[in-house]
């Protein structure tokens, strides 16, 4: 479905990270991880198609969920730090104006529906202005399954939201790779996100340091030190629950 091809970023004389190459298949989970500055945003965002590359390709092969082939590339669903919230717009009125912007015709029933999915039901009238961060990320996950994409991009979909929302999160990351989509996660709670996982990705040293399963025992007690910065399984060799 997707692949990178020796991307490379740099802010004037600073490397983020170079020669990153590494293909992403429908149907699975990856995570992203690294410290602080590694460049995991910004790689997602490349991806995404909101910054550009200083070098190399995104390369998509067009072929949507489950196999399909869209003539226009793959539908793309993008959750960022910034929440796309029109502030001035109800939260009912921002999930119309995303719906029309990307050529849907949901019903009103079915965009309350979904707003009562994400527990925003009762607030389907009111300004997002007002809405906390939680409650404006949430609105924001109502647009990302308002979509139903092939490609789903996540950076930090935890920032704001209660452990009840994150098992939300959780379990959608779940149904979306279960239909066929390709699902990449900027994580900083591995703990939490491995056991979805099918793949894990390690930004670290201006490079792609590690691309393998979540399990990988050497990779992980590393992974787990340079994402969150706590102390890894006090067990040598020993992988995190």
């Amino acid at each position: 479905m997707l692949r990178l091809e020796n991307l490379a970023k740099l802010y004037g004389l600073k490397v983020v990270f170079k020669g990153v190459s590494c293909r992403f298949t429908a149907g699975s989970i990856t995570l992203l991880a690294g410290g602080n500055g590694a460049g995991k945003s910004t790689l997602l965002r490349i991806i995404a198609g909101l910054s550009r590359p200083s070098a190399g390709e995104v390369i998509f092969d067009g072929t949507g969920a489950g196999g399909v082939a869209r003539e226009d590339g793959p539908r793309l669903a993008y959750l960022g730090h910034a929440t796309f919230v029109y502030p001035g717009l109800s939260a009912l009125e921002n999930l119309q104006f995303w719906a029309r912007a990307h050529g849907l015709r949901p019903s009103r029933a079915e965009l309350l529906a979904l707003l009562e999915h994400v527990g925003l039901a009762a607030h389907a009238e009111e300004r997002a202005g007002v809405f906390s961060r939680g409650m404006a990320q949430r609105l924001n996950l109502a647009r990302v399954l308002l979509l139903d994409a092939d490609l789903v991009l996540l950076d930090e979909p935890g920032t704001g939201l209660d452990v009840n929302s994150m098992a939300l999160v959780r379990r959608e990351m779940l149904a979306a790779r279960e239909r066929g989509a390709c699902v990449i996660v900027v994580s900083h709670d591995l703990a939490g996100d491995s056991p979805l996982a099918d793949r894990l990705l390690l930004l670290e040293n201006r490079r792609l340091a590690y691309d393998g399963p979540p399990q990988g025992l050497a990779a992980v007690d590393s992974v787990l030190n340079t994402a969150t910065g706590n102390v890894a399984a006090s067990t040598a060799g020993e992988v995190p629950a």
